[in-house]
């Protein structure tokens, strides 16, 4: 599945489900708030906190997928081609960065 199909699926789930897309400043906040929960399990299961016996039953792909969903409404109700975005986007990084990681001495141990 490309990212143009993801947007369709997410946009049909929202009609057939969801009714209509919550406004933008909501889904923002719903954003942050799966993007919370992410970093509580990055924090404690891969990270120096300890992991309550109640997180670890979490799932992180769960959590990610959470975020992914979330991103692709706002792209939807903004007008966002994810698709393009992502191309040009990862065509520029590649060409900015096409020596950089390669030539540093911190990831070259």
């Amino acid at each position: 599945m490309n990212l143009t199909e993801l947007q369709k699926e997410v946009d049909q789930w929202i009609k057939t489900y969801g009714v209509r897309y919550f406004d933008p400043l909501t889904n923002m906040a719903i954003l942050t708030e799966e993007v919370g929960e992410v970093a509580r399990i990055m924090a404690r299961r891969y990270g120096e906190q300890s992991e309550k016996e109640t997180d670890k039953t979490k799932d992180l792909g769960e959590e990610l997928a959470d975020v992914l969903f979330v991103v692709t409404a706002i792209a939807n109700q903004t007008g966002v081609d994810l698709q393009k975005a992502w191309e040009k986007r990862t065509l520029e990084k590649t060409q900015r960065d096409f020596n950089r990681h390669k030539n540093n001495d911190k990831l070259n141990d």
